[in-house]
């Protein structure tokens, strides 16, 4: 399980870092923005959901002109450094709050783009359920995550060392599109990319996962420092001689808004709608 407590305050630091390891977000920004040009979509509304340091909000502003655009994320001092990247006449708000509890009206939203916020949740049901509250019917939700295929290479080398879970799991592209249909959401398209980046040294992967906030955040992690030679153990396991090359599974999606499902322990009946039966 993730620490959702972890996770704020790490972003909180990484704010000021974030813009200068930010390649995978940047790689995965441009991927999406891609997929969301052939749409056609008359947007007044769009949301950047974990807008984190307001990187595509350019690109957001240019593809969707006269939209007003609303950043949000979880972390106050990300939010901050998305404000200096406003773009001059734009119509633009900033909104700090968690992705499974939006403070946006119902059917208030025309597209929703969401770039590498769901790897930070164990399950992203709930987080679709409140993008196809906000989105609009026939609305635009488009997102890039992380496939289960991940960060394997760390995986493998952590269980060299100890049992302590140290990367998450991130669920496959068939349960994604299954949690988008659950929560009401239409038609889900969704495809796989693959990224491969090189580091010379475990010192300087880590500190590009600091930087950016994506130090381990799982809760059932081995509390404490860890030691130096359980790190040496990790880092040998990891390091080949061409140094460490890590694979990313890129899980691209986009979907329509639909209705969104009733809770079943919320369920309402319309009395006037009930026919009457007449002896």
């Amino acid at each position: 399980m993730l620490n959702a407590k972890h996770i704020r305050r790490r972003f909180e630091r990484a704010a000021t870092s974030f813009d200068n390891a930010d390649f995978v977000h940047a790689e995965t920004r441009q991927g999406l923005l891609s997929r969301l040009a052939p749409l056609l979509v008359d947007a007044k509304t769009v949301v950047d959901l974990g807008a984190a340091t307001g990187a595509a909000n350019r690109n957001l502003t240019k593809r969707f002109k006269g939209a007003h655009l609303i950043s949000i994320d979880l972390a106050h001092s990300m939010l901050g450094r998305a404000r200096e990247k406003k773009a001059w006449l734009a119509k633009s708000s900033f909104a700090q709050a968690d992705a499974r509890a939006l403070p946006l009206p119902n059917g208030s939203v025309d597209v929703i783009f969401s770039n590498m916020l769901l790897p930070w949740f164990d399950d992203p049901g709930p987080v679709f359920s409140e993008v196809a509250r906000v989105l609009r019917k026939d609305g635009v939700f488009a997102f890039a995550t992380l496939g289960p295929d991940s960060l394997q290479e760390v995986r493998r080398a952590w269980q060299h060392v100890d049992n302590s879970v140290h990367v998450n799991r991130f669920p496959d592209m068939h349960d994604l599109g299954d949690g988008l249909v659950n929560a009401g959401l239409r038609d889900p398209v969704l495809d796989v990319d693959r990224l491969s980046v090189s580091y010379t040294s475990c010192v300087q992967l880590f500190a590009d996962l600091t930087a950016v906030g994506a130090r381990n955040a799982v809760s059932q992690r081995t509390k404490g420092l860890t030691s130096r030679e359980r790190f040496l153990t990790m880092e040998k396991r990891l390091n080949d001689t061409a140094g460490i090359t890590l694979d990313l599974e890129l899980v691209y999606g986009h979907c329509w808004g639909g209705e969104p499902r009733n809770d079943p322990a919320n369920f309402k009946i319309d009395a006037s709608k009930i026919p009457i039966r007449h002896k």
